[in-house]
């Protein structure tokens, strides 16, 4: 291993260690102030459901760095790339695993935004790792922008519940929220950006694009963290969901058609992580499922089905990673007998392909067990609709295990490093370890479950050799399941269809649309706007003007505007304010630089005229110098340009269309910032101002006046941040003019 592999394996195992350590201590977390006028804090606390998300984040993606360890310098020898890339891809693994632990232990849902938004931003990174590939970027585009679009909604939902209750913190919105349609919007505009996020119908395509991803983060983000995140928001926002009946039933609704979606198509996937991917659309959606179905059966049952999801799906994940490498090959269709060259890796991704099956002696009998048993206290109906899911399951997860290892030897399979098949039989083993010491496991669901029910949460499980329902339904599952592996030629036609049918008329026919529409609109525009300087300026003030006015219809202004009183002292300085406004339409008319110049100058120094009316001295003279600098800048610009381009310029004529546009679209922006100023100047601030704490500030920053104390010591760092810029700019532009580079 590599030092950067070495690094961040320590970094995740230390904080796998410490996580369960706080846990275990009962740590009371982290409570400090963020921005205490916006009522913000920085509040972490591991709660079960944050220990649970955050175990699964540090030690799979233990399991992970460990395996990419090995998988990614050869990944990067296949693309000839250097092996420095190394630091960037553990890096960014890192700081997804900092994002998804800040996200499980946030206890303010600004804070728990923001990790939201990490998380999306690092993921886009990662499946956008072969960035020079066209699959991965777009992969990595659509990722971001269906999760971060999304997310746009978690941010409205939080703020909705803001304006309710006045407050950010879970804690006390929990304790505070009532039954009501102000709840249930919230609700539901966050309930849909954890669907998206953890890829549910109708934003279930992002999912299986993102397989464009190296094999480790597809098994890292695709099974146990990112896509996960969507659900651990569903658990946290719980008590919100529970106060509408008819919100909890859409996740069942969307679970079950994500579940069946998923299912069908991954039937027909012939590549290993498009079937494991369409697998985890339709494995989340059981999780949805249980949500939906709710009572503490269900809630733990969410829970535990994470668990279970997680350790299996993340091994098999590695697995297709490992079969790739060892053959050479992606598709099922030239895949085969490999137990033989890679007895190891059939053994614990055996084992995982069974734990999703959910066979008995593995965990993943109990998650089925606990599916079966929400849907008996539903309904008959959900009851029917969990076994044929189940069945689903065992089918896909049958073909893909029976297709890989078992059969004839169709290619050919070298040794692989034992960091490629490790991890897959180590996540293998806690699959069955579950299965069969499942009482660890069980509690830490209890626990998540007790921090989304906000009361005691005991489900235990146990293997029952009688006739109950439970049992008859994963026999059920189990023969429906075998019996669609053993013919397949009853179903794939069927299953291809609708497969087609999907691509053909699915959410990601939309979304490419929508794409495509918005960037030709956007050419358009941008055609338009970089056209002339007169057409950017237009394309600033009419958007605004447009927005006033609506702002205006929208908004009462009874009263808004009133209108003061003018007395004799105050007509030296509207001749100065008349003077300034008849120059500045007068620089409209010029057509001589140097005219047009001194025109605009008047402007200027108008206007410093007025600063001193005001009381302003100190203003005005900067105002002065500021003027009288510029213009002297463009007298030596003009004395430095040829003659001929000068005269040129100015025997330029106004196209007819732009003589009444221009001065149209000039009336309307000076109308409406006419109408900002007077509304403004009409209702005067009753609150405290800051000027007065900037004048009680100013002796401690050494100065004599306020203005001073601003410059130097209040905007310092801004000013010397402008300079810096200015500088920048400036040594770019005189490299690119040494070099020939602008003409």
């Amino acid at each position: 291993m590599s030092l950067p592999a070495r690094v961040s394996a320590a970094l995740a195992a230390l904080a796998f260690v410490l996580t369960l350590a706080g846990w275990w201590s009962g740590s009371p977390g982290i409570d400090l102030p963020w921005a205490p006028s916006l009522g913000l804090r920085l509040s972490f606390e591991l709660d079960g459901l944050g220990v649970l998300y955050s175990l699964l984040a540090t030690g799979i993606g233990f399991a992970v760095v460990l395996y990419s360890g090995a998988y990614v310098p050869l990944h990067l020898e296949h693309q000839q790339r250097p092996h420095r890339d190394e630091v960037r891809f553990f890096g960014l693994l890192l700081l997804f695993m900092v994002s998804m632990v800040g996200l499980a232990t946030a206890r303010d849902l600004i804070l728990l935004f923001v990790f939201w938004d990490l998380t999306a931003i690092a993921s886009y990174f990662l499946i956008g790792y072969d960035r020079q590939e066209a699959e991965a970027r777009t992969a990595a585009l659509m990722a971001l922008v269906v999760t971060g679009v999304t997310a746009v909604l978690l941010l409205i939902g939080t703020l909705v519940l803001y304006a309710e209750y006045g407050t950010f913190s879970i804690p006390e919105l929990v304790a505070s929220v009532e039954p009501g349609g102000t709840v249930t919007l919230a609700a539901t505009l966050m309930a849909l950006a954890g669907l998206a996020k953890c890829a549910q119908v109708p934003f279930h395509f992002w999912l299986p694009r993102a397989m464009a991803a190296p094999s480790p983060v597809s098994a890292y983000l695709h099974a146990a963290a990112m896509v996960a995140a969507g659900v651990f928001l569903l658990g946290r926002i719980y008590p919100f969901l529970e106060t509408s009946e008819l919100l909890l039933d859409g996740l069942v609704v969307v679970g079950f058609a994500s579940m069946f979606v998923g299912g069908i198509v991954a039937l027909t996937r012939d590549r290993l992580k498009q079937l494991l991917a369409y697998s985890t659309v339709s494995q989340y959606g059981y999780v949805v499922v249980l949500y939906g179905l709710g009572d503490t059966v269900g809630v733990v049952g969410a829970s535990f089905y994470v668990i279970a999801h997680a350790l299996a799906k993340s091994a098999l994940f590695l697995t297709a990673g490992a079969v790739a490498e060892a053959t050479g090959e992606r598709r099922l269709s030239e895949l085969g007998g490999l137990r033989r060259a890679m007895p190891a890796l059939a053994l614990g991704s055996g084992l995982a392909a069974a734990g999703l099956a959910a066979l008995p002696l593995t965990i993943g009998f109990f998650k089925d067990e606990l599916f079966f048993q929400a849907g008996v206290e539903r309904s008959p109906g959900i009851a029917v609709l969990t076994i044929l899911g189940a069945a689903l399951t065992f089918a896909y997860i049958g073909r893909f295990w029976i297709g890989v290892f078992l059969g004839p030897t169709r290619a050919p399979a070298h040794r692989v490093s034992a960091l490629l098949t490790g991890p897959v039989v180590a996540l293998g083993g806690l699959v069955l370890v579950g299965g069969l010491l499942p009482e660890p496991f069980v509690a830490l669901a209890n626990a998540a479950a007790e921090a989304s029910l906000g009361a005691a949460a005991s489900v235990d499980v146990f293997y029952h050799l009688d006739a109950r329902a439970e049992n008859l339904m994963a026999l059920s599952a189990y023969a429906i399941g075998a019996a669609a592996l053993a013919a397949p030629r009853v179903w794939r036609a069927a299953a291809e269809t609708c497969a087609r049918l999907g691509e053909r008329l699915g959410p990601e026919r939309v979304y490419v649309a929508t794409i495509r529409s918005l960037n030709e609109t956007s050419d358009r525009i941008h055609g338009i706007e970089v056209r002339d300087l007169r057409t950017r300026i237009a394309a600033i003030l009419v958007p605004g003007g447009l927005l006033v006015l609506l702002g205006l219809l929208a908004t009462p202004t009874a009263g808004a505007y009133t209108v003061g009183s003018l007395d004799r002292g105050d007509t030296a300085l509207v001749l100065v304010l008349a003077t300034a406004a008849l120059a500045a339409i007068a620089t409209t008319l010029p057509r001589q630089h140097l005219t047009l110049l001194l025109v605009a100058a008047s402007v200027g120094f108008s206007l410093a005229v007025v600063y001193a009316f005001l009381g302003g001295p100190d203003v005005a003279l900067v105002a002065v110098l500021v003027e009288t600098t510029l213009t002297l800048l463009f007298i030596g610009v003009f004395a430095l340009m040829p003659r001929a381009s000068l005269r040129r310029l100015a025997a330029l004529r106004t196209p007819p269309t732009r003589r009444w546009r221009d001065p149209l679209v000039g009336a309307a922006a000076a109308l409406a910032a006419f109408l900002v100023v007077w509304g403004a100047l009409s209702r005067p601030s009753v609150g405290e101002s800051v000027a007065e704490e900037h004048v009680r500030l100013t002796p401690d920053a050494h100065a004599k006046d306020v203005v001073t104390a601003i410059l130097t010591d209040f905007r310092g760092l801004d000013t010397l941040g402008e300079i810096t810029v200015v500088a920048i700019a400036f040594f770019g532009i005189a490299t690119l003019l040494r070099r020939g580079r602008l003409s």
